[in-house]
């Protein structure tokens, strides 16, 4: 008890053995496929010296979420969401696998990556709305913050490790290595996901085989979508966090711009942006975590308004090493509302809907942020990148404005939740 008062506190979900082999498989697979990320990028440029295709590529892979994850959470909780991720990701190893392979024997050609990207895209869309809502099923939910927050930081530490290991395994040994790298990753997260003990999951809920003929996907698609629309937290906490993930989290885009044109600090500055964002995205998960605190509605909100407020000081700096912990708490804050969100998703939501929830949520959240990089790059064509990026802090701080006015509903649906 003493070691929970202490530093071991933020790793209290480790002691449940099934959230223990999940999460250790996961902080595995996620830098294998982040080494991949990279790997991609960089074959993509060898195959076309093409900046365009690469975008290609990258939209072949977002495409399948937006269109296919809303049917992922109806698979989500008609099905056990252990046999989901079991399927998925053993079809991205195998995804991974075939990529290496066609590299190997020089088969490979554009159009494989092309129907590969879309594939694992399709895996994506019906694995992460499974693998969001299994994390309460996984440790409960009492313990649903700080197993969220670790779950983010295995994320977050695969976003700063994973591109420089791909990195170095490039110029060590080629490109090739690191699809067979990020296959055998897999291993560990199947495995782990194989020996997890279904009898000890929390409040597990499944529609029964008689429910599932009587209710078509659709009717199914229209319960979760009502229940969203109809709950006054789980909608602000959609609407709200989506949209402020929409115009304020596609800073990225523009901080290459930043350091060299605006800043003149070259990739040295670059590069110390990136890592300043990956350490406060970090700090933010650790901490988090150690708190295990149920969020609350305003909690959330006021994490969005300070992190508009930063990043409109971030777009008129012209002082580097302000700039530099502006972003650091750019990305503190970032991961903090985007947890405490998810987190009051799955604390609100009944477990015979998490799946549809979390697959909404998936949709407004990770849909979001290609289109954010597509609007933050138009605005930066257009007018430079201070603007840009001060436009959408403004509109991010708006969002939050009228979600601040709308939250009360929102607070007594959460106090009857409790």
């Amino acid at each position: 008890m003493e070691q929970e008062k202490g530093v071991w506190r933020a790793f209290s979900s480790l002691r449940q053995r099934n959230y223990r082999l999940y999460w250790i498989g996961q902080n595995i697979s996620l830098m294998g496929t982040m080494m991949q990320t990279v790997g991609q990028a960089w074959l993509v440029l060898e195959l076309t010296h093409s900046a365009w295709q690469l975008g290609m590529v990258g939209a072949l892979q977002a495409v399948p979420i937006l269109l296919f994850s809303l049917f992922g959470g109806i698979v989500a909780d008609r099905w056990p969401k252990r046999s989901i991720l079991l399927v998925t990701q053993t079809a991205a190893m195998v995804q991974a696998f075939l990529l290496w392979v066609l590299l190997v024997t020089g088969m490979l050609q554009l159009w494989h990556l092309y129907v590969l990207a879309m594939l694992l895209g399709l895996m994506n869309s019906l694995g992460r709305p499974a693998s969001r809502a299994f994390v309460v099923e996984l440790v409960g939910r009492d313990n649903l913050p700080n197993a969220v927050a670790l779950n983010s930081s295995i994320s977050t530490l695969a976003r700063i490790a994973g591109p420089a290991l791909g990195g170095v395994v490039i110029a060590a040994s080629g490109v090739t290595m690191l699809f067979l790298i990020n296959a055998l990753s897999f291993l560990p997260v199947i495995g782990g996901v194989a020996l997890i003990n279904s009898r000890e999951l929390h409040g597990q809920v499944l529609q029964s085989r008689r429910e599932g003929k009587q209710r078509d996907a659709w009717q199914s698609l229209r319960e979760g979508v009502v229940y969203v629309w109809k709950t006054p937290a789980v909608l602000l906490v959609i609407l709200v966090v989506g949209l402020v993930l929409l115009f304020g989290s596609n800073f990225n885009v523009v901080l290459p711009l930043f350091a060299t044109d605006v800043l003149h600090e070259g990739a040295t500055g670059f590069g110390f942006f990136s890592a300043a964002t990956g350490i406060g995205a970090l700090l933010a998960a650790l901490w988090l975590a150690w708190s295990n605190q149920r969020p609350t509605i305003l909690c959330v909100l006021a994490g969005m308004l300070i992190f508009g407020a930063l990043e409109a000081v971030f777009a008129v700096s012209r002082i580097y090493l302000l700039s530099l912990v502006l972003i650091a708490g750019i990305g503190f804050m970032e991961e903090a509302f985007a947890m405490q969100a998810m987190t009051t998703l799955q604390t609100v939501t009944p477990n015979h809907l998490s799946g549809r929830v979390m697959s909404v949520q998936v949709l407004f959240f990770d849909g979001s942020l290609p289109l954010g990089y597509l609007l933050m790059g138009w605005l930066s064509g257009l007018y430079g990148a201070p603007i840009a990026m001060f436009t959408g802090a403004c509109l991010s701080l708006l969002v939050v404005g009228v979600g601040w006015m709308w939250r009360k509903p929102a607070e007594r649906d959460m106090a009857a939740t409790g």
